[in-house]
């Protein structure tokens, strides 16, 4: 590793895969182990996708070697597996601005390279991706192949299975790639998984085999079943590996193969590039965290991480106080020592959203779905509909894949179904399609839904006591990173739904700062008041339903009103406010802070928080300007 790391000698000469192509076989090897180093060493700085990463390098390698990229169009599910493929697509050179302010994405990005087909970072979307692609490509003449490259955790979800279900029926020209590591974030769960493990190929199963095979052939009825299974490509195969079931789907199936074996891969992506025809699944074993002992130990540890130290793996430890999932973490499982009816269900993520301690106190009350958040939603509903209190943590942009099943079988039903959203707002590094700015958006509109957003670490434990006692759909969202530092109540105490709290008084200018905006508008408060400017600051608390009493009567008394979210403007936070107020026919100088109708591009939150003008500096601009308004 350390003399790689010293000499990048081959991974210097490539700036595109055409460079790639010219090299001899031999060179890949030593190739793979350079751009081992480089993703290590990267990410051990700036953070980001280490284990995904290092466990497809052979496979993008091989991919780019054999197939004539950009005009064969490779399509990566997910996407956070991308950095072997950045480096080896003219990109080698910026690979050290990895999810930097204006560096490069940590994600296939199309206005970033022509190599990278799709923008992606949500899971099980490849499939669909490029078998519309491959459609469109075959209306107009076109003979360029379409590789999908998906997970064996991105298979977990419906989306992969209705893409299988209409790639068999319409049988185009489709290769996708299953990289079969045996995880997703977490480890894998479910029925699909237990199919498809490596286990299938063990030793003890390929005797088996061979020993029916054996048996078969010493009678003519044996013989006819052998031929017959013969007619597949590998009939024997099939009946002992996940090939049945792709099958099933009217693809031809191919593997398991080693992942990690450049002459195995090599070989066998030339046959499926020259032979196939209609749509083909290859089956490739990879070890997630590839390469680097730490991340192959712990590969659920080092899926996405902070800075750590390259000679030990450990992350580089973060100052301050706890985070906001941690502390969901601990105030969950608080609730459910003291409420046998409180359930926990997370999608694949029970670490990232802080269910990890609650899975292993209560494993009966613990549920992990796979990816697959329509399901977790519905399922959450039938468990409410029994009695439970289901909690069911997911991030912000991800409860956008069940908006549907929020509004159909939780809240039209008025089911007890608790949402911790968490990474609420903005998220830093990781980019657009992680921020979490629509949630209140897609939310707020959504009848029998109570939804919350806290000032601080202490008034999320209240309201997530308040939840779920709350008879009904309730909605708490909450930002990533560390909470304020205030000190924590013992005893949890149930908020009045729909009340806010007055924290401080002025008659000049309301400011209504939501959730994480809170502290920054008070001390925008306070700066205004050494400008002579009284601003009172309503933490409202409740979204939905407002308080509407409290803020007519402060906005009236004010005369002027101006409402600081981290979320998107449009249908967000002070729409809901401004509405309340026009159907108060309460007309006064207003101003909305939050996100325009952009995506937002990658940097950290208080880059993004300043170039909104939602930080403490940008209140006080807005708070002034509006100052002027007659």
């Amino acid at each position: 590793m350390t003399e790689a790391a010293a000499e990048l000698s081959l991974l210097e000469t490539i700036d595109s895969p055409a460079d790639l192509r010219g090299l001899p076989v031999r060179d890949l090897e030593l190739l793979a182990e350079e751009i081992r180093a480089r993703i290590i060493a990267t990410v051990a700085e700036n953070g980001g996708h280490l284990a995904p990463s290092l466990g497809v390098v052979e496979l993008t390698l091989a991919l780019h070697y054999v197939f004539n990229t950009p005009q064969d169009k490779l399509i990566w599910d997910v996407g956070h597996q991308c950095y072997a493929h950045k480096l080896l697509t003219g990109r080698r050179d910026k690979f050290h601005t990895l999810r930097q302010h204006q560096g490069i994405s940590g994600f296939p990005k199309r206005d970033e390279s022509e190599y990278d087909t799709i923008e992606t970072g949500h899971s099980s979307t490849s499939i669909s991706f490029a078998l519309g692609l491959a459609a469109a490509q075959q209306l107009q003449g076109d003979q360029s192949k379409v590789i999908a490259v998906i997970g064996d955790g991105s298979m977990t979800a419906g989306l992969a299975f209705e893409a299988l279900n209409h790639a068999g029926d319409l049988h185009k020209n489709l290769i996708v790639i299953l990289n079969d590591n045996e995880m997703s974030i977490s480890a894998n769960v479910g029925a699909l998984s237990s199919f498809l493990s490596r286990k299938m190929t063990s030793k003890t199963v390929r005797r088996l085999k061979d020993q029916i095979e054996e048996g078969l052939k010493l009678c003519s009825v044996g013989e006819n079943i052998l031929s017959i299974l013969r007619k597949s490509e590998e009939g024997l195969k099939v009946l002992f590996t996940p090939g049945m079931l792709f099958e099933a789907f009217k693809f031809d199936y191919i593997g398991p193969i080693p992942g990690h074996d450049l002459p195995v891969l090599l070989e066998t992506l030339e046959n499926v590039r020259d032979n196939s025809h209609g749509p083909v699944l290859v089956h490739v074993l990879t070890t997630k965290g590839k390469g680097y002992e730490p991340a192959e130990k712990n590969p659920g540890d080092y899926h996405g991480l902070g800075p750590f130290s390259v000679e030990d793996g450990r992350p580089i430890p973060a100052s301050g106080p706890p985070s906001y999932t941690a502390v969901f973490s601990k105030t969950v499982c608080e609730l459910a020592a003291n409420d046998q009816r409180i359930a926990g269900i997370t999608a694949a993520m029970r670490a990232g959203t802080g269910l990890l301690e609650f899975s292993k106190r209560f494993p009966d009350r613990f549920f992990d779905v796979g990816i697959a958040e329509q399901h977790a939603v519905t399922f959450a509903a039938g468990l409410a509909l029994a009695g439970l209190r289901p909690v069911v943590a997911v991030y912000a942009s991800f409860i956008q894949r069940a908006v549907d099943q929020v509004i159909h079988d939780v809240c039209l039903t008025n089911l007890p179904v608790v949402f911790a959203i968490d990474r609420a707002g903005v998220v830093g590094d990781d980019g657009p399609t992680h921020h979490g700015v629509f949630d209140i958006s897609l939310l707020r509109c959504v009848p029998n839904l109570t939804l919350m957003a806290p000032k601080d670490e202490n008034e999320l434990r209240h309201m997530l006591f308040t939840a779920v006692q709350h008879d009904g759909p309730c909605a708490v969202r909450y930002p990533r990173g560390s909470g304020e530092g205030v000190p924590m109540d013992e005893e949890l105490l149930r908020l009045p739904i729909g009340k806010g709290e007055l924290l401080r008084k002025g008659s000049d200018i309301a400011i209504l700062p939501l959730g994480n905006r809170v502290y920054a508008a008070m001390q925008a408060a306070e700066g205004l008041a050494k400008l002579g400017v009284e601003a009172a600051v309503i933490n409202p608390r409740f979204i939905k339903p407002l308080d509407s009493e409290l803020i007519s009567h402060w906005a009236e008394r004010c005369g002027r009103v101006l409402t600081v979210e981290d979320n998107a403007k449009k249908g967000g936070f002070g729409g809901a406010v401004a509405q309340m107020l026009h159907e108060r026919h309460l007309t006064l100088p207003m101003r909305l802070l939050g996100y325009g109708d952009a995506f937002i591009e990658q940097a950290p939150q208080q880059v993004l928080w300043k170039d909104a003008g939602i930080d403490t500096a940008g209140i006080i601009k807005a708070a002034l300007e509006l100052m002027q308004q007659k």
